[in-house]
């Protein structure tokens, strides 16, 4: 897909970013030394918040941090986040 439909190579350093039409699943795809990495994340509450759309480019273009801000629900208000489901924690010690 990255090759085909958006005349990229994996392998140039970029970070791919695939969100499903509910919004509720993110995938990343980028390159390292040895292969390709491939996150996933799936919410249970809220969705992502896509970006606006770059015609020119025929993509979605975003600074690292604005994928963070993606990832973490966090909006333009200072002090807000957008909704999701916090991961239990469990210490261990050794």
């Amino acid at each position: 897909m990255v090759h085909e439909r958006m005349g990229c190579s994996v392998r140039n350093g970029d970070v791919f970013i695939f969100i499903g039409s509910s919004r509720k699943l993110m995938k990343l795809l980028h390159a390292e030394d040895g292969g390709l990495v491939m996150y996933v994340k799936r919410l249970e509450a809220g969705h992502f918040k896509v970006p606006a759309y770059d015609e020119k480019s025929r993509s979605y273009p975003m600074e690292w941090r604005d994928l963070v801000i993606m990832v973490e629900g966090i909006r333009e208000s200072p002090g807000q986040r957008l909704r999701r489901l916090r991961a239990e924690r469990n210490v261990y010690t050794v």
